[in-house]
């Protein structure tokens, strides 16, 4: 058995900088992948690894491939990750966060710091904040998760937990947030426990401290906080079945406007303080470059799945609704080129500019070059994480009021 010439140079490079590879011949780089996107420091690649790419990054301490064959492909990796098993495409791991064997990680996915998942968990348009913590069994996509202030004090999703997140009528509009951003960075919010053997009828929005036992599938909302929550199941029956009825069509837009509005807000957060932190790693500006392309997919994914329900909405035999309710859906058609504008190139707006600037200000006079990022943010004063929830709370709620004013029909926001 031989290596092709390419794919044998590469390995033993990597072996020449330190990569520590136990058995040469099992492993395929592709001839696209950058040697020196990979760091000699305590990186070891077990057998039967993968590793494709030009946009691949591996950084110092990663452990690829302990508990069975990994395949890596255009990820950017920060340090000490741990990639036990399965398939990575097109996502961000940060420091200390690992999935276990059999994961399959599709593109625009973020795992934050020390966020985890054990075996076989499949995630797509997903991220996670820092600690948060995936049992086995689990398909969690299109979804955003936060809560909980340490490795100790962690949001949980229990074992053979399912985000359903495709509807009968083929829409994926399902975006759920748990938790949300402005406030879940600060990394002070109480954790969110989803118990095991159960779901999530995406979209929805669930607030911090909830618990929700196990075996629950949640068909609705829960923003209230501190709240232990029980699912009921659905009675038995048959029910006539009106294909693209979109009875709700008002909530499924405002949560998918209210998603995007957080992944800007995340954005303005990455932008102007997660740049800072990451610098001083030896590829930090390539896991930084890393986030921002994730989070330009997930919004090109939401404004895509957003039209096309749109255009459905006014195609379907149910268009032939009621005047108000008809209206809505043409005004949604014909206006989601706003939508889409909005969040493909906006800056924030003057207030949330001066609140930023009042943030970063305080930011700057506690964090010290070269400071660790959780340390940081947990250590912040009170005052100072307010004023940094205001001003990505800002960012989000320009966005929503903007989108409101686009489409009055549709009473966005307004409850």
């Amino acid at each position: 058995m031989e290596l092709r010439q390419p794919c044998a140079e590469k390995v033993v490079r990597l072996v020449e900088k330190g990569v520590q590879i136990s058995n040469p011949l099992t492993i395929d780089i592709g001839e696209e992948v950058s040697v020196d996107r990979v760091s000699g420091q305590g990186v070891r690649i077990y057998p039967g690894c993968r590793i494709y790419g030009e946009k691949t990054v591996i950084s110092a301490g990663t452990q690829i491939g302990y508990e069975g064959p990994v395949t890596i492909e255009n990820c950017q990796i920060g340090p000490n990750v741990e990639l036990k098993g399965g398939f990575f495409s097109r996502s961000v791991f940060l420091r200390g966060s690992s999935m276990g064997m059999g994961a399959q990680v599709r593109e625009a996915c973020i795992l934050e710091e020390e966020a985890s998942g054990a075996h076989c968990v499949g995630l797509k348009q997903t991220i996670l904040f820092p600690f948060v913590t995936l049992g086995s069994l689990i398909n969690f996509c299109d979804c955003l998760m936060a809560g909980g202030t340490s490795r100790q004090d962690h949001s949980e999703v229990g074992s053979s937990y399912i985000h359903f997140n495709f509807t009968p009528d083929g829409d994926k509009t399902t975006p759920s947030l748990i938790g949300d951003v402005p406030r879940g960075v600060m990394l002070r919010e109480a954790p969110i426990f989803l118990g095991g053997q159960g779901g999530m009828v995406g979209p929805l929005n669930i607030g911090y401290g909830n618990v929700v036992g196990a075996g629950s599938i949640l068909r609705k909302e829960y923003r209230e906080e501190n709240k232990l929550i029980l699912g009921k199941a659905h009675p038995g029956g048959v029910w006539a079945f009106a294909p693209r009825a979109y009875g709700n069509l008002s909530r499924i837009v405002e949560s998918n406007v209210s998603y995007l509005g957080n992944l800007a807000a995340l954005e303005e957060w990455y932008r102007w303080v997660r740049k800072g932190f990451l610098e001083g790693d030896e590829f930090g500006p390539l896991v930084w470059d890393g986030l921002l392309d994730k989070l330009s997919l997930a919004k090109k994914e939401r404004v895509k799945r957003l039209k096309a329900m749109a255009e459905k909405a006014v195609a379907s035999a149910s268009f032939r609704a009621d005047g108000q309710r008809k209206a809505a859906r043409i005004e949604l058609s014909e206006q989601i080129h706003v939508v889409e504008s909005l969040f493909s190139a906006k800056g924030t707006d003057d207030v949330a500019a001066k609140h930023r600037e009042e943030f970063l200000s305080d930011l700057s006079g506690v964090a010290a070059k070269g400071a660790d990022y959780i340390k940081t943010i947990q250590a912040l004063p009170t005052e100072v994480r307010d004023k940094g929830v205001r001003w990505l709370q800002q960012v989000v709620s320009s966005f929503c009021r903007e989108v409101s004013e686009a489409v009055p029909s549709l009473r966005l926001f307004k409850r």
